[in-house]
């Protein structure tokens, strides 16, 4: 099987995407795909709600991330593909499914290169000077062209980023254990009495755990893009799962671990947005400010990269099954599709644009958009999973993953997603992401019933291929 019929379900091209991606470079994308600029600066966010307790709420998301990475990597194991989710969505549910689910993904990600290119201009304006635009077009633009060349650029540069952020965060955990045994010199800081203390291990009550897991549980989105770039390496399913298979101990290390570290040092009421920076001046780490700004630059840079890298190859997944423009399928002679890059380059960086000139509410109304579709997309890979399970399960198909206690955990979680959802309606911090997220799904998705009866559900393989259903597809899609 050619790389675009393995990629793609089966439809063929003059050219193919790239499998330059190596095993060190997707075994660093899997280990850094959970560490994002949020965990850094928005962590202080989720802890003034909590409290102390804010480490049973990263536990809870950080849970339901393992498990959906679970039902994700059984079928992605399955038969690895660049359109991960929406594609086995449109296997599982419908052209409809994978249509509105792919969309969603996209937008989610050509929002966030707005969020990340400005938070890179504010720290190069504040740490070297000049204007926050040309910093953020400069920034942008240098990544665009690195996503260009090859996918192999992609790698290397987030492996160099994946490698500090990690290194980073397991110096920070290191520091702040020598600091709680009272053996760092100098520390103004040290023990685990700010687990209790000034008011208790939860000051705001028990409800305040869920109202924080809200907010944690989307700091873990971009956990399954390795799903994605596995496609582009030479053995996809020895990498996803790795990457699946230490997804338990990197939440408890990078996540658990560092927020451990940060609420038994410092009290809770006494955080600012930079969390770890303040832990770190307290314990008496000289420019603490200064190395801070270069680990959230590092985790911005990576996270804007990996925003290029994912909304091109679901766009171009898109292209592939006859959901979006025909031009986005154009590979370069290296197997980078181009078009998809610079379309997804365009619009996030007229989302910049938009970032200095519409007012800030407008903005972030826009951004709002998007709040949920993290929560879509875990519900898209649970309810696909449950479905092409059984499937795979009645043909005895064995992938290299396979879900816990199918279909009873499968279910548990599809239930856990749409309560979340629920109570997000009745967050008065997280209505405006529920409200808006839900508008724009319920467009993409009437888009998607539209074009499913219009041109019916065969956009996902070609008419060559039509005759054979992809693995994991129930006989109903043939």
């Amino acid at each position: 099987m050619s790389t675009t019929e393995k990629n793609t379900g089966g439809s063929s091209t003059s050219a193919t995407l790239g499998t330059s991606l190596k095993p060190r470079h997707i075994t660093m994308i899997s280990i850094a795909g959970v560490i994002g600029a949020g965990l850094f600066v928005g962590s202080a966010n989720a802890i003034e709600k909590a409290g102390p307790a804010v480490i049973i709420s990263y536990a809870l998301a950080g849970t339901l991330v393992v498990l959906v990475m679970r039902m994700l990597g059984e079928m992605a194991t399955a038969n690895p593909n660049t359109g991960s989710f929406s594609v086995y969505s449109h296997r599982a549910l419908g052209r409809w499914a994978g249509f509105s689910v792919g969309w969603l993904y996209w937008w989610f990600w050509v929002l966030v290169i707005p969020v990340e290119a400005t938070a890179a201009a504010e720290i190069f304006s504040k740490l070297i000077g000049g204007e926050q635009w040309i910093w953020a077009l400069a920034v942008t633009l240098l990544l665009t062209a690195t996503n260009l060349i090859s996918v192999g650029n992609y790698g290397e540069f987030e492996f160099w980023f994946a490698l500090i952020k990690v290194v980073a965060i397991i110096a920070f955990i290191a520091i702040g254990v020598v600091a709680i045994l009272g053996l760092f010199p100098g520390s103004e800081t040290s023990g685990v009495s700010h687990l209790w203390e000034p008011d208790g291990f939860l000051p705001n009550g028990s409800t305040a755990i869920i109202s924080a897991m809200l907010v944690t549980m989307f700091s873990f989105m971009g956990t399954e893009i390795v799903t994605i770039a596995a496609a582009e390496s030479p053995d996809p399913e020895k990498g996803i799962t790795r990457a699946v298979n230490s997804v338990i101990w990197r939440i408890s290390i990078f996540y658990i671990g560092s927020i451990f570290v940060v609420v038994a040092l410092v009290p809770y009421n006494q955080l600012d947005d930079g969390s770890y920076q303040t832990v770190l001046e307290a314990i008496g780490i000289p420019a603490s400010a200064q190395i801070m700004d270069v680990v959230v630059l590092t985790a911005v840079a990576s996270c804007l990269n990996s925003a290029l890298y994912t909304a091109s190859r679901m766009l171009y997944s898109l292209g592939e099954r006859h959901e979006a423009p025909a031009a986005v399928k154009k590979l370069t002679a290296n197997g980078v599709p181009w078009v998809s890059v610079l379309a997804s380059m365009v619009l996030g960086f007229l989302a910049v644009i938009g970032n200095y000139v519409l007012p800030d509410k407008i903005f972030g109304y826009l951004l709002a958009t998007s709040g949920a579709v993290a929560l879509f997309v875990y519900l898209s890979i649970a309810v696909s999973q449950l479905v092409l399970g059984k499937s795979m399960r009645a043909r005895d198909q064995v992938p290299a993953v396979r879900m816990w206690l199918f279909p009873y955990l499968t279910g548990l979680v599809i239930v856990f997603i749409v309560a979340v959802l629920i109570l997000m309606a009745f967050d008065s911090d997280q209505r405006d992401a529920i409200t808006l997220s839900t508008i724009s799904a319920v467009v993409i998705v009437a888009i998607g019933v539209w074009m499913q009866k219009r041109h019916g559900d065969r956009g996902y393989d070609a008419p060559d291929a039509a005759k054979a259903a992809a693995p994991g597809v129930p006989e109903s899609k043939k």
